[in-house]
């Protein structure tokens, strides 16, 4: 299992941007959950959580977690690090088959999961991909589908500073080198 480091997921003051100019956190060992189908927001509604009222958009929850919705009936629960992603994991496990048009959608092994962060971050981005990830073009709680380094990515503005990566786990340590070398110019690096 991956060393996650709570500092790096906890929201961030506007001032610890300044002090590094662009850093990446691996979250892929971080429960994340997927769920599709009409009923599947009722699903989560009557679960607590708050859902984004259209597509392409995020919604924070107390918890610190997030739901994206990536279409009019695909959601993308992303666990919070204060609880180590515990709640996710939980909907995750309790889910059955039953009546409901609600299917899960396993993410754990499907999707990894970074996280840049800092002052350069939609810079970064800019080297990657073609999407304007500046504000306010892409406000705090937008969704991206799009290809960044010849790859789908999900991109998620979480706020302060702070992009949600997530794409084809099997590409993982391609798709790092590629955002750690965008990263070079700016003198970022894992964190």
């Amino acid at each position: 299992m991956t060393s996650l480091k709570a500092e790096a997921f906890i929201p961030r003051s506007p001032q610890a941007g300044l002090q590094q100019a662009c850093g990446l956190t691996d979250l892929t060992e971080l429960a994340r959950v997927g769920f599709r189908g009409a009923d599947s927001a009722a699903y989560l509604q009557a679960r607590g959580y708050r859902l984004p009222a259209l597509p392409n958009q995020a919604q924070r929850q107390d918890d610190g977690s997030w739901v994206a919705r990536l279409s009019a009936s695909e959601y993308l629960v992303l666990g919070s690090l204060a609880d180590h992603g515990a709640r996710v994991a939980a909907d995750e496990g309790e889910w059955v088959q039953d009546a409901r048009r609600n299917y899960l959608l396993p993410r754990q092994d499907s999707h990894a999961w970074l996280q840049l962060c800092g002052s350069h971050c939609s810079a970064v981005m800019a080297k990657l991909c073609g999407v304007d990830l500046r504000l306010p073009a892409f406000p705090v709680g937008a969704v991206a589908q799009t290809s960044a380094a010849r790859i789908n990515v999900i991109v998620v503005n979480v706020g302060n500073e702070t992009l949600q990566l997530l794409f084809d786990r099997a590409s993982l340590a391609y798709f790092r080198d590629a955002v750690l070398d965008a990263m070079a110019e700016f003198g970022g690096g894992m964190c």
